[in-house]
């Protein structure tokens, strides 16, 4: 069993299937060893969208939550476009989130660190760490709580 995925398992993590895209966009790209994950919205693992807005009916602890399942979705799509080879990816280099949120609400990057320690713990200190940049907006995609999207270094043998 591969590192990561021996790591999923003792999280207690099931990756779900990859979800289609819900526009006309390619979920991923790979160009050399460069892997783009589009952004991946707050999906529970039943398929429903956690939906919700940071700074009125949604906590903090609710939003790190979210940002968590982005995370999960986003291994979901790299296991995908690795062929189930989740031990290509060398580096995650960049996270991008967006967090659905009111004007007043200042704790976005409380709130992506759902995603980036779940992808340390995933990945593995050395290849978990990563730059991010955590913003809000008025709102997301299906009213999603939390949007990320990815960017990984990976090995093209």
């Amino acid at each position: 069993m591969s590192t990561i995925k021996s790591n999923l398992k003792q999280l207690g993590v099931a990756l779900p299937s990859a979800p289609k895209p819900l526009g006309n966009f390619a979920p991923f790209i790979i160009d050399q060893n460069t892997l783009m994950i589009s952004g991946q919205i707050s999906v529970d693992a039943t398929g429903n969208v956690v939906r919700g807005k940071l700074g009125d009916d949604f906590s903090l602890e609710q939003g790190y939550k979210a940002a968590r399942l982005c995370a999960i979705g986003l291994l979901a799509r790299a296991n995908a476009a690795l062929d189930g080879e989740l031990d290509r990816i060398e580096q995650l280099l960049k996270l991008g989130a967006f967090v659905n949120a009111t004007p007043e609400f200042g704790d976005h990057p409380k709130v992506v660190n759902g995603a980036s320690d779940f992808m340390v713990e995933a990945l593995g200190r050395k290849r978990g760490e990563h730059v991010r940049f955590a913003v809000g907006t008025s709102s997301l995609p299906s009213n999603a709580a939390v949007e990320i999207e990815a960017i990984f270094r990976v090995r093209t043998d």
